[in-house]
C-alpha cells in the first residue's frame, strides 16, 4: 500500500492543483450562478465522474499517447478552450437568475419544468469539461504515477485510494465554491441588474 507520508503529500499536491482556477472550477461556478446550487452540484458530480476516467486512463497507461503524439494533446487543448468559450458565451447570453431551484413555492410552474432537466445537462457539461481539461492529463502523466508502487494484487487498490483523495479534494473545493456561489446567486436573484452583471462577468472570465 501507499505509505501514509506519501499519501498526505499527494493530497496536498491535488489540493493545490484543484484550487487553481481552471476549466472545472469555471464550469461549477457558472452552473451554480446560472442555475442554482443543485445545478452546481450536478456539474461537480460530472467533474468527479470525469476524474474516474482520468484515473483509469493513467492506470492503463493510455495517457502516454498524449506524450507520444503532441499534436493530439494540442488538439485536446484547443477543444477544451473552445468548449469553455462556448460556456462563457452561454453565460453572456443568459437571462437574469430567478432564484434557487429549491424555492419551488416561489417559482412558476413553467420555470420548475425548465429546471427539472438542468442538473442532467450540468452533469454532462461537468463531465465534458473535465475530460477536455489538459491540466488533468498533465497531472496524471507527470505526478500520478510517482505515487504508485506496482505490486501483485495491490496496484488497483492503490489507484482507488488515490482517486478517493482526488474526489475528496474536488468535492471540498468545488462544493464549497458551489455553496458560496449559491448564496451570491440568491442575493443576485433579488437584484436583477446585479444578477445580469454577475452572469456577464463570469461569462467574460
Amino acid at each position: 500500500m501507499i505509505p501514509g507520508a506519501q499519501l498526505w503529500l499527494f493530497a496536498l499536491l491535488v489540493l493545490g492543483v484543484v484550487a487553481l482556477p481552471g476549466l472545472d472550477m469555471a464550469c461549477v461556478l457558472g452552473n451554480t450562478l446560472s442555475g442554482g446550487r443543485r445545478r452546481g452540484f450536478a456539474a461537480l458530480a460530472g467533474v468527479v465522474a470525469g476524474g474516474v476516467v482520468h484515473v483509469v486512463m493513467a492506470a492503463l497507461g493510455i495517457s502516454v499517447v498524449l506524450k507520444l503524439f503532441p499534436a493530439l494533446f494540442n488538439a485536446m487543448l484547443l477543444a477544451g478552450a473552445l468548449y469553455i468559450a462556448w460556456i462563457g458565451v452561454s453565460l453572456l447570453r443568459a437571462a437574469p437568475p430567478r432564484g434557487d431551484a429549491g424555492d419551488a413555492a416561489e417559482t412558476p410552474a413553467h420555470a420548475q419544468a425548465a429546471t427539472a432537466v438542468s442538473p442532467g445537462a450540468a452533469f454532462r457539461q461537468g463531465l465534458a469539461t473535465c475530460l477536455l481539461n489538459p491540466k488533468a492529463y498533465l497531472f496524471m502523466l507527470a505526478v500520478f504515477p510517482q505515487f504508485l508502487h506496482p505490486a501483485p494484487g495491490t496496484l488497483w487498490l492503490q489507484v482507488a485510494v488515490l482517486w478517493l483523495v482526488i474526489a475528496a479534494n474536488q468535492a471540498a473545493v468545488y462544493g464549497g465554491l458551489a455553496l458560496l456561489a449559491g448564496q451570491v446567486r440568491a442575493w443576485m436573484a433579488r437584484r436583477p441588474a446585479a444578477g445580469m452583471l454577475g452572469a456577464r462577468a463570469v461569462g467574460a472570465l
